[in-house]
């Protein structure tokens, strides 16, 4: 399976927990890192947000942020 997302490019998280500290306060986050795929055949990503740190994702979990116009 290929990547669908660049380095460097927004994303942001499709159904954030609730109770997830780690959430950004605006949703918004950058690709940081492409990771290869897991058992299941998914790839994963790392991703971060200013003062939040960075995190792993699965593709799924996340989608391009939306361009304003």
């Amino acid at each position: 399976m290929s990547h669908k997302y660049q380095v460097h490019q927004l994303v942001r998280i499709t159904h954030p927990r609730i109770s997830d500290k780690r959430a950004s306060a605006s949703g918004i986050y950058e690709v940081t890192r492409l990771m290869p795929a897991d058992q299941t055949g998914e790839v994963s990503y790392r991703i971060k947000s200013s003062g939040f740190g960075e995190r792993a994702v699965r593709e799924s979990e996340i989608a391009a942020k939306a361009s304003v116009i």
